[in-house]
C-alpha cells in the first residue's frame, strides 16, 4: 500500500492544493490497481466520506488528468477507468471476469520508420481475450 505521505507529496509536486477528497482519491488509485471507473471510485470512497459527490470525483480526475498524475483509458467506447501507474505500459482485459491487467512493454521499440515526422501524442497497447484465472476455471 502507498503511504498517504506519498499522495501528499504527489499533488504537491504537481502544485495541486490537497484536500481531504483529493488526497482520498488519489490514495485509492495508488493502492488499487483495478483501473476503476468513476462509479468505482464513488462507491468505495463515499462511506469513508458521506459529503462526496460524483461531481467531485469527476472534476478531481480531471485536475489529475491535467496535471499528468493519472491516465485515463478507454478499452470499451463506453467506459473510461483510471490508471496512476503513468509510465507507458500495456493494458489487457479479461472477457470473463472484466479485470484489466497492467503488464510492461517496450512500446518505442513498435514504432517504425513509417511515422517519422509524426508527433505522438499518446500510447495505447490494448489486448482483450481471457486471463490465466479463466482459463484454469474453464
Amino acid at each position: 500500500m502507498n503511504n498517504p505521505d506519498h499522495s501528499l507529496e504527489s499533488l504537491h509536486s504537481k502544485n495541486i492544493k490537497p484536500s481531504y477528497p483529493r488526497i482520498k482519491i488519489l490514495e485509492y488509485l495508488m493502492n488499487n490497481h483495478t483501473h476503476p471507473t468513476v462509479d468505482e471510485i464513488y462507491l468505495a470512497l463515499v462511506e469513508e466520506m458521506p459529503t462526496l459527490s460524483k461531481t467531485t470525483v469527476y472534476n478531481t480526475l480531471k485536475l489529475f488528468l491535467d496535471n499528468e498524475l493519472i491516465k485515463s483509458i478507454s478499452i470499451e467506447n463506453n467506459e473510461s477507468r483510471y490508471d496512476a501507474t503513468i509510465h507507458t505500459h500495456g493494458h489487457f482485459k479479461c472477457e470473463c471476469c472484466g479485470d484489466i491487467y497492467d503488464f510492461d512493454m517496450n512500446v518505442d521499440g513498435l514504432l517504425s520508420g513509417d511515422l517519422h515526422g509524426f508527433t505522438i501524442i499518446e500510447k495505447s497497447i490494448y489486448f482483450k481475450g481471457i486471463c490465466k484465472k479463466c482459463s484454469l476455471r474453464s
